[in-house]
């Protein structure tokens, strides 16, 4: 049975903001869920990134 249109989690992509700016090959990217109705805002967490090898901030894309 597939997932009704108006769930409140959905599905979001987390991408990293220093690792654009540092001129470096590759991304990193998380993929997660929020609730929408809770959060209806793009979400900021920090994560860790394999390339920098530090926790940096990653912002929602879309």
């Amino acid at each position: 049975m597939a997932k009704k249109s108006k769930d409140a989690r959905q599905q979001i992509i987390l991408e990293c903001t220093e690792h654009k700016e540092s001129g470096l090959p590759g991304t990193s990217r998380y993929v997660t869920q929020k609730n929408r109705r809770n959060t209806p805002d793009r979400i900021e967490l920090k994560k860790f990134n394999p390339i920098l090898k530090r926790y940096t901030i990653h912002k929602e894309i879309k």
